[in-house]
């Protein structure tokens, strides 16, 4: 896309939802670090979301996680959100912190808890319809750590059935995304291990199911771009989760551990029009920001996303093509490369001016104030988090 108007209205556009979780305390399995000002309620974490929108501009979704953001009136919780400007993302499903998953969830072999898993599930899509949600969104800890634990296909059997089950609850304007993660924690088989798992599940319950590519999900050295490509081909690419892996888990900042990578993916969004409101691919930050500032750090994804995108967006795609069509393997990953290599922050300075923005989000927040007044005034209680 040559067009630098173009370019623009694309990146003016663009929506990135974040999640409540990211505003919460959050840590590793040894310790949970707490920090001055952190919400309290999901009602003080959709307003420290929409700081991130007031100072990005492309922010205006925020995800769910049900119970951590469970409250008596929905309703109230959606009102709350459109005061701020906001509207209510994906519901994202926890069935993984209850005892009695230990050995799974809807793929354990008691048929009780089985069906206290599905249960949950089906609360999730009442909790949709309460708050105008578009989307369920569905990762599953099970899995075996021990040969012989369980039978591989039973558990698929399981799942097919749960699935099955909650997707007919679904209505006609809603969808069911399923993620899927290499291992963790279980660790001799994962029920969900991989995308090809998740597509062909999506690909038997029907339209309404996509697949959830999180970035940090896979094991060293996949090639995601590859991955996103085939599933947009196939329509069956409905959402990101943003964040970077260093080893072997995925809860650090999108584009920390490898902002090339990033670029490539979304190279791949714009060329199979990820980006286009038909094709309504949801771009989320799944992340836990456990030793670095809340909101800072939320505001800084959302800016190396832009970049990423930005990039993306530059590309020759004229010469590209006539490089890969002529077979020119140098000039084809030059015309890459060039994009790449583009300083976008003057660019994405402009855009948000344009709309009427500071050129920097990052410093005009912390120039705002709202970080010491959250400090100062959020005392007592009890601050939302996770636990370890």
């Amino acid at each position: 896309m040559s067009d630098l108007s173009a370019v623009k209205a694309a990146l003016k556009s663009q929506v990135i939802e974040t999640p409540t979780w990211g505003y919460g305390n959050s840590g590793t399995r040894f310790k949970v670090f707490a920090q001055p000002g952190v919400p309290r309620d999901p009602f003080e974490k959709l307003e420290d979301a929409a700081q991130v929108n007031t100072f990005t501009g492309v922010a205006p979704k925020v995800s769910l996680h049900i119970p951590w953001d469970k409250v008596e009136d929905y309703s109230a919780l959606t009102r709350h959100a459109e005061d701020l400007g906001l509207r209510i993302g994906a519901i994202n499903s926890n069935v993984f912190q209850d005892d009695d998953f230990k050995l799974g969830s809807v793929t354990h072999p008691d048929p009780k808890v089985r069906r206290k898993a599905t249960g949950h599930l089906l609360e999730c899509v009442d909790i949709m319809d309460e708050t105008g949600s578009p989307d369920l969104k569905l990762w599953f800890s099970d899995g075996t750590n021990y040969p012989g634990q369980d039978d591989i296909v039973a558990r698929q059997d399981r799942l097919t059935e749960a699935l099955a089950e909650v997707y007919e609850r679904l209505g006609d304007d809603q969808r069911m995304l399923l993620e899927y993660k290499l291992f963790e924690p279980a660790f001799y088989t994962t029920d969900v291990p991989d995308w090809g798992t998740a597509y062909a599940h999506c690909l038997n319950l029907g339209p309404k199911a996509q697949v959830v590519v999180d970035t940090g999900h896979h094991a060293p050295g996949t090639n995601i771009e590859f991955i996103v490509a085939f599933l947009l081909r196939a329509g069956k690419l409905g959402a990101f989760d943003f964040n970077s892996r260093f080893y072997a888990d995925d809860d650090l900042m999108v584009g920390a551990a490898d902002p090339f990578q990033l670029f490539r993916i979304m190279h791949e969004v714009v060329k199979n029009s990820g980006m286009k409101p038909g094709t309504n691919v949801n771009f989320m930050l799944d992340q836990c920001h456990n030793i670095e500032a809340k909101i800072p750090a939320v505001i800084r994804s959302v800016a190396n996303v832009q970049e990423a995108t930005a990039k993306a967006l530059l590309i020759d795609m004229d010469a590209l093509t006539a490089a890969q069509q002529s077979g020119d393997v140098l000039a084809a990953n030059g015309v890459l490369m060039d994009a790449y290599n583009t300083d976008v922050r003057p660019l994405l300075a402009e855009v948000r001016e344009e709309l009427g923005l500071a050129r920097d989000p990052f410093v005009a927040y912390l120039a705002s104030g709202y970080q010491e007044r959250i400090a100062a005034t959020r005392v007592g209680g009890e601050q939302a988090g996770w636990g370890a």
